[in-house]
């Protein structure tokens, strides 16, 4: 682990990828999943494999792996800042964030499903079963439950987010409370199969890229929902951020909805 290191400009802008690297991908997943089959399966490494692989693909060099920066460890610092793999529970990062966005430019990178596939661990046996594809098909608009936790730091010039949807396999656990033991079970690790889609945040206005094209001058939740073809709960989550980072506005409203347009 190494130490805290010189403080970057911090108008310096991180790179941004502009294509998925499907070379370096392959290479990074080849050098975590190796260590899968030689250490004969899943679940023996010390970290769970899509923070290792993602981390290797964002940064192959090792050495910048892991640094101490003002009492915290950063998964990865290099000459482009900060960049964090964060799988889930953003809300564990907001301490984090709060020191490291005053010093340095931070890049989010988040990997989320796009289609998965899901496998049952037995707890005794250890046996798996064979793979069965999940029904639902992500998109980028299930990134914002995950948003709202940070959502005081979106609008700060230092922070980048990387949405990175790919293609993954699910191992979980038979061990929940119901007779097929799936209810309430435990996710245990997954697999990333390929990048589908790198979506990526670089400033406020990026937000734009979330409203959908043909939506009416106004709009409301519901509309912005069947738009976007996505859930009301998520519509009314994304609209919050889109309102707070300044890309929509609040014109009035519909009943109890709020009508929305875009920010000119």
């Amino acid at each position: 682990m190494k130490n805290k290191p010189d403080k970057l400009n911090s108008e310096y802008s991180p790179y941004i990828h502009e294509y998925i690297d499907k070379e370096a991908f392959e290479t990074a997943k080849e050098k975590i999943v190796g260590k899968l089959h030689n250490n004969k399966g899943i679940g023996t490494l010390s970290e769970k494999t899509v923070h290792a692989i993602m981390k290797n693909y964002y940064e192959p060099n090792e050495d910048n792996h892991e640094v101490r920066i003002e009492g915290y460890v950063a998964d990865i610092y290099n000459e482009q800042g900060i960049i964090e793999i964060q799988t889930r529970q953003f809300n564990k990062m907001r301490a984090k964030l709060s020191t490291f966005l005053n010093l340095y430019p931070v890049t989010i990178v988040y990997p989320m499903p796009y289609n998965k596939w899901v496998l049952w661990i037995d707890n005794e046996t250890g046996e798996t079963t064979k793979k069965r594809k999940a029904p639902k098909k992500w998109s980028a608009y299930d990134a914002f439950f995950e948003l709202y936790k940070i959502k005081e730091f979106l609008k700060n010039p230092n922070l980048r987010m990387h949405l990175v949807l790919m293609d993954m396999e699910e191992y979980r656990l038979l061990n929940g409370w119901n007779v097929t033991k799936k209810r309430g079970s435990t996710r245990f690790d997954r697999i990333p199969l390929e990048i589908k889609q790198e979506v990526m945040i670089e400033q406020p206005e990026d937000y734009m890229q979330f409203i959908p094209y043909d939506i009416e001058e106004q709009f409301t939740s519901k509309e912005f929902a069947k738009a976007a073809k996505i859930s009301v709960d998520t519509a009314r989550l994304v609209l919050n951020i889109l309102y707070y980072v300044g890309v929509v506005k609040r014109v009035g409203k519909n009943g109890n909805s709020f009508v929305y347009e875009v920010t000119n």
